[in-house]
């Protein structure tokens, strides 16, 4: 058997982001899930939750079969994302379907847009564990129905998405500069310009707040 390919860090870092971000789901979704209203939002929660699980042992597996340590390539994000979620902690149901909305699908935009720059089997890894919209349809439509149900709590939500995409975007910063690695992967090729790499964030981010009835 040939030994294991080292990758390059910027590999490493982001299969180890993306690993910790399904870590993190899982257990943030099997927890939210005693908010949910009944017992069959609270199972589909949960059964969510197991997806998210699998998809974090396919990235372990990956990066052990590339020779690194699955916490290693994890803990430089620990602190960090666990910052985001704790000071984003939702209050009741309505909050925690949005922060799934918003502030999970901004992450997945982010990712898939650097994971473009990697090679196979890397690159298709990475999209298809980002790929699954289940959580998201399932957000939307409870959104929907909470606006619909309550116009006023429109108003409510739409600040609770601005503060989630302010610390996301905060907590992003922080990474970008402790793991400068993961900016070569933005800077190869075309894929240099930033500022249209954040406006293409910023217009899918308002188109999904605009289809769920929200103000950006």
């Amino acid at each position: 058997m040939s030994a294991p390919t080292t990758p390059g860090p910027a590999v490493a870092d982001l299969l180890g982001l993306v690993a910790f971000g399904e870590l993190l789901a899982f257990e943030r979704m099997a927890g939210d899930a005693r908010l949910a209203p009944d017992l069959h939002r609270r199972a589909g929660l949960n059964e969510m939750a197991a997806a998210e699980i699998a998809n974090y042992r396919r990235l372990a597996d990956r990066l052990t079969t590339l020779g690194v340590p699955p916490e290693v390539a994890m803990a430089p994000y620990v602190e960090p994302l666990q910052a985001y979620h704790d000071s984003t902690e939702p209050r009741d149901w309505a909050e925690v379907v949005t922060k799934a909305y918003v502030g999970d699908a901004i992450t997945d935009d982010f990712i898939r847009e650097i994971a473009d720059a990697l090679d196979e089997p890397d690159r298709a890894l990475v999209l298809d564990v980002l790929h699954d919209s289940r959580y998201a349809e399932f957000a939307a439509a409870e959104i929907t129905v909470a606006v619909t149900a309550e116009p006023r709590v429109a108003g409510r939500l739409s600040m609770w998405a601005r503060r989630l995409v302010g610390e996301a975007l905060s907590q992003a910063g922080r990474v970008a500069v402790e793991r400068p690695a993961l900016t070569t992967l933005i800077a190869q090729g075309d894929r240099v310009d930033v500022p249209g790499l954040f406006g293409r964030l910023t217009a899918a981010h308002t188109r999904r707040m605009a289809t769920v009835g929200l103000n950006n």
